[in-house]
């Protein structure tokens, strides 16, 4: 990335005289600045802490010639440091990454886009594909990045884009261990079709490559690929997903018990009421680079602690989810019962029932604030997959505001 921006500066100090007059234009603040508080009562095994989040992104977006556009976006976490360790301005300073610096070619060869360097990527729904900002979950203020290049073709019917690069911190625990770094190099395939004006169809494929893994405990190729449908005509949604996951030696070879999960989603847009449902099920761990944690307890929670939803338990999770969204005004509230269980149905289930108010006090400002009621499973082992640990119900309180710039 050093190398990146030392070239693009080279490039600017050595443009011509003559079309320095056109360097710079359009030149747009872009950002968002998120907080949350968050209490919860824990269970005992203290998975879930309180606390608050605190993450600001900013930077600059300018056209510097025809079809050619640069972005750079900072990212600043934690503003409440505890002691004299907030005295100083070098402390804020540490904590400061850049989060995006790239170049966007438009009109390349007629017909294509590139985005060159770091970049946020993927669809913040999804469930297996996604790195950037989450919004609306704790202990999540970090927001990862891709170090590479996107290429894009897009037109009325499709859009193919190819994708190759490096992490940029993923994830890391709650005691800050790294769970995936920069050893990983991806490479990834998608198409998007529009096969009629109410459906469309997905197919892609990602493959994360470890240039510094151990033969005797590892594998040098993990990944998955899948395919998504979604039909919506009129005020009404369906979509499903499948995907499948794989981990070898060599790319795309399976092995005999390979990870899948099946994801469906309807709802019904009634302008003032929008009925809604999900069920999710997942065998194994498919991803850890999806955004999706729902509920405020028990998603919330995982999300949290570093882990993400298909890791409930060790074979796999189903969710039952059925909910109600309510438009008055400027308010949105939302309600939702949640099923929460292993993949085999062989414990009982963990409810959640949650209630969330969002005010949007224009196109930029939006407060909300939602309450969250757990009643876990008696079961031998909890939602955590913990064995012969009794568990308490967890209630989970939250404050927010996200302004977006």
């Amino acid at each position: 990335m050093k190398k990146l921006l030392g070239l693009l500066l080279a490039m600017t100090m050595a443009w011509p005289v003559t079309a320095s007059a056109e360097v710079l234009k359009n030149v747009d603040l872009k950002g968002e600045i998120q907080t949350i508080a968050s209490d919860a009562r824990h269970d005992k095994g203290n998975m879930y802490k309180s606390g608050t989040n605190f993450r600001v992104l900013a930077g600059l977006s300018a056209d510097l010639v025809e079809d050619v556009r640069a972005n750079v976006l900072f990212q600043y976490n934690d503003a409440w440091l505890s002691g004299t360790e907030g005295n100083t301005v070098q402390n804020y300073w540490n904590d400061v990454r850049l989060a995006e610096a790239n170049v966007v070619l438009s009109n390349l060869f007629c017909c294509l886009e590139a985005t060159v360097g770091r970049q946020f990527y993927g669809d913040e729904d999804s469930a297996v594909m996604y790195f950037g900002p989450n919004h609306y979950v704790f202990g999540m203020n970090k927001a990862p990045s891709l170090d590479g290049a996107k290429l894009v073709y897009s037109d009325d019917f499709k859009t193919f884009t190819m994708l190759a690069g490096k992490l940029v911190d993923v994830r890391t625990t709650s005691a800050g261990a790294t769970i995936v770094d920069d050893n990983w190099t991806v490479y990834g395939l998608d198409l998007k079709l529009n096969l009629t004006d109410t459906l469309t169809a997905q197919v892609y494929g990602y493959d994360f490559m470890n240039s510094k893994y151990d033969a005797a405990r590892e594998k040098r190729h993990e990944g998955f690929y899948g395919a998504k449908a979604t039909f919506a005509p009129e005020a009404a949604t369906l979509s499903a997903e499948y995907a499948r996951g794989y981990e070898a030696n060599r790319l795309f070879r399976e092995g005999n018990d390979s990870p899948y999960m099946v994801k469906v989603d309807a709802a019904l847009n009634m302008d003032v009421i929008t009925p809604r449902a999900a069920f999710y099920y997942a065998k194994g761990v498919v991803s850890q680079f999806g955004n999706y944690y729902p509920g405020l307890a028990i998603g919330h929670a995982l999300a949290g602690h570093g882990d993400s939803f298909a890791e409930y338990s060790a074979d796999g999770v189903r969710m039952f989810n059925v909910g109600v969204d309510y438009v008055w005004n400027k308010f949105v509230f939302s309600l939702d019962g949640f099923s929460f269980q292993d993949r085999t149905a062989k414990d009982s289930s963990t409810w959640e029932a949650d209630l969330v108010a969002k005010y949007n006090h224009n196109d930029y400002v939006q407060l909300f604030a939602g309450i969250g009621y757990a009643k876990y499973s008696n079961a031998e082992s909890d939602t955590f997959g913990r064995k012969n640990q009794d568990t308490k119900d967890n209630t989970v309180g939250q404050l927010g505001m996200l302004i977006k710039f």
